[in-house]
């Protein structure tokens, strides 16, 4: 049975030069070889500011985070691709999230005396995360803080499961490991993981 699968390229810059543009290409690439479905948005040409309080989470969202909210209603998993700036998110692909958030549509939270319902029950999703410095020094020295952070405190919390992960560490090394890098992620799009 074919799978839908809503694609989120979370790089700010809308440069189609950038290696996460690349990365969600080829992915893109292989859902349509594995017979799959994809919606693709690319954040860096959305039009949304950042949150300024704790009321707007309770207000709707800006319309084209509403169009990605429809997208991921009827997705059966999701991938997010970012790189790594600063030990974190990028600031404008953390703010989507939060308004991705926005209205109850990731967690319900006004539950009284329970723990707030995760509404993206049935999904899965993919983290996939890019960085200069070599994958496993992210993993050893840094202990992958901010991707654990991601994985519990917004996809787990909001139910996706399983939350899978990939980190391309080294970027720029060469072209030959950018090219297996593009190899991976166009497989994982084919088996629509």
């Amino acid at each position: 049975m074919a799978r839908s699968i809503l694609l989120v390229n979370g790089h700010p810059d809308p440069s189609k030069d950038r290696f996460c543009h690349a990365l969600c290409d080829a992915y893109q690439d292989g859902v349509h070889e594995g017979g799959n479905m994809v919606a693709r948005v690319d954040i860096g040409a959305l039009d949304f500011g950042f949150m300024e309080n704790a009321v707007a989470f309770t207000q709707p969202p800006p319309a084209d985070i509403a169009a990605v909210q429809a997208m991921l209603e009827r997705a059966d998993h999701m991938v997010l691709v970012h790189p790594l700036w600063l030990g974190t998110l990028p600031a404008r692909t953390k703010a989507f999230l939060e308004h991705l958030a926005r209205n109850d549509f990731l967690v319900k939270t006004e539950v009284k005396g329970m723990w707030p319902a995760k509404r993206m029950r049935g999904k899965s999703a993919r983290i996939v995360m890019t960085m200069g410095m070599p994958a496993f020094a992210y993993n050893i020295f840094y202990r992958a803080h901010s991707l654990k952070a991601l994985e519990a405190g917004v996809f787990q919390m909001a139910g996706f499961k399983p939350v899978r992960h990939t980190i391309f560490g080294a970027i720029d090394l060469s072209a030959e490991s950018r090219q297996r890098m593009l190899a991976k992620m166009r497989a994982l799009g084919r088996a629509g993981k």
